[in-house]
């Protein structure tokens, strides 16, 4: 149990470490990539990525599904039906790894009619030899899925997170010198691959020789089959949705406007994801713990909301006091920041970020709802309401790209996430998912009376500060950033919040105290 509570502290706290290092290369990696590039090219590069990105759909939820049923098994020390669980999942994606090359090879002979006018003569050659090499990634990628998401049943986050952190430093210091030396997206894309196939290779051992895992082919329960589709079918219908909201607005770019607009508007994209990945950093890492809370009160309903309403709180209170500062930062400081690190040409992506960022913020403070929906088995609710949002948000996107360029297929992402991720999702907290949101939002609006003050001096820097240097733009955020922290600190932040950050100071304090005793 202790080992347990190790990895979910010490791995919360490595997601955070490669969030933050991976914003630190990319802060260095990206704006030199887009120089090289090119914006048209790097525009043809992220068009072609969210075509292929579509087909993550095939994964159709089953990752999830994994998880549901190993904790099930793992109860009950069922090891053989783990082991024939895991030939299960063998099975399927390598059937989807295959469809999803097909897909891609489908994709790759008939490019002109996706794209139609959008790409000149060049561009569609390229963009050819971009979507074929993906396709094999996204091939594969399917195909070593049990290895992966083995770990992350397994709790075994400590190690994942490494893997990440390496993956963070490996691609950057491999794609530099190549694109140095005059390679383009293609050798970008190669390198992709050959980084993939040998962290698969690496989980592949961990997961024969650590977890000392197998496959048995016999006796395999056909009955799960259909348990998982039955589990899955929701999930899948959300992750079509997602390919909407965030993939499909490339596409549609590149086919009515042009990779330019694609460029810009992936600049702001990418800075979004950034975001995003920070509120996913600690979440994930509690999602065996909800199917747990779920699996152990299933038969007392008070007990179950009383702890998933104190896991969803405090989750949410420490993704807000994180998300505040950076949404905050990204209004205050992200248009002088994106003139200095993505160059002349990428005035919008500015616009870009705020309409994602802002309106995403509320489901990214809840995001572990999604893993109590799943782990109830309640989440066609939220599945059909944002594939009715989807729709909408697929409708007017493509009508406001016309004529608006990225600003206006940001527009259409915005109002969906308002509409359905804002309102009508926290009433089904409420009223379906044994959560009580009111309580949420109580405390959340206790920490808001910590940012008053942080924002009031943001609003004075924005309007009077010297931000066309980039070290007086660095030093203003940090003046902002000590500020907010302080509020926060004082105003915002309950007793355990600040013994997160205090435990760990004491720890190097002691340890730095007993050396100079030492000494």
């Amino acid at each position: 149990m202790k080992n347990k509570i190790n990895q979910l502290k010490l791995g919360s706290v490595l997601s955070y470490v490669s969030m933050l290092l991976n914003i630190l290369v990319s802060a260095v990696y990206s704006p030199i990539m887009i120089r090289l590039l090119g914006q048209s090219e790097y525009g043809l590069y992220s068009t072609v990525s969210s075509t292929i990105a579509t087909l993550s759909v095939l994964n159709l939820g089953f990752s999830a599904g994994y998880i549901r049923y190993f904790s099930r098994y793992k109860k009950d020390n069922d090891m053989e039906s783990v082991y024939r669980l895991n030939a299960l999942y063998l099975i399927i994606f390598s059937i989807i790894g295959a469809i999803a090359f097909i897909c891609g090879l489908l994709f790759t002979l008939n490019i002109e009619l996706i794209y139609a006018d959008g790409f000149t003569a060049s561009e569609y050659s390229t963009a050819r030899v971009l979507m074929l090499l993906m396709a094999i990634n996204m091939a594969t990628n399917f195909a070593f899925t049990v290895f992966r998401v083995s770990l992350t049943a397994n709790e075994r986050f400590v190690f994942s997170r490494l893997i990440s952190i390496t993956l963070t430093l490996i691609k950057p210091a491999i794609m530099l010198p190549l694109l140095f030396l005059g390679h383009k997206s293609i050798t970008m894309v190669v390198v992709t691959l050959v980084i993939g196939l040998a962290l698969d290779l690496i989980y592949v051992l961990y997961f024969f020789i650590v977890l000392k895992y197998k496959f048995v082919f016999r006796g395999m329960d056909s009955a799960i089959l259909k348990g998982l589709f039955a589990y899955t079918g929701f999930i899948a219908m959300h992750l079509i949705v997602d390919q909407v909201n965030f993939n499909i607005d490339k596409i549609l770019l590149g086919r009515f406007v042009g990779t330019a607009s694609v460029a810009v508007y992936s600049v702001g994209y990418t800075l979004f994801n950034y975001y995003m990945n920070f509120s996913t950093a600690t979440s994930g890492v509690f999602t065996p713990r909800v199917h747990k809370i779920v699996n152990a009160n299933a038969d007392n309903p008070i007990e179950q909301r009383r702890e998933l309403t104190a896991l969803f709180t405090k989750i949410g209170r420490l993704q807000f006091l994180l998300l505040g500062l950076l949404i905050t930062g990204l209004i205050f400081f992200g248009r002088p920041f994106i003139g200095h690190w993505a160059g002349a040409g990428y005035d919008n992506s500015y616009y870009v970020l705020l309409l994602l960022a802002v309106p995403c913020t509320v489901p990214l403070m809840q995001n572990i709802g999604i893993e109590i929906e799943r782990a109830l088995n309640i989440h066609k609710f939220r599945c059909v309401a944002y594939f009715i949002m989807a729709i909408l948000n697929l409708t007017f996107s493509i009508i406001m790209c016309q004529k608006y360029g990225e600003i206006g297929v940001a527009i259409g992402t915005a109002i969906s996430f308002v509409i359905c991720q804002g309102f009508i999702i926290n009433i089904h907290y409420q009223k379906r998912c044994n959560i009580n949101i009111i309580h949420f939002w109580k405390n959340i609006l206790s920490i808001a009376k910590g940012q008053v003050l942080p924002v009031a001096v943001g609003i004075t820097i924005m309007q009077l500060a010297n931000m066309s240097n980039i070290l007086m733009m660095f030093m203003w955020i940090a003046v902002y950033t000590g500020i907010y922290c302080l509020s926060v600190w004082l105003f915002s932040m309950n007793k355990y919040e600040r013994e997160l950050i205090l435990t760990p100071v004491r720890k190097v304090f002691n340890i730095l105290l007993r050396k100079n005793e030492k000494s």
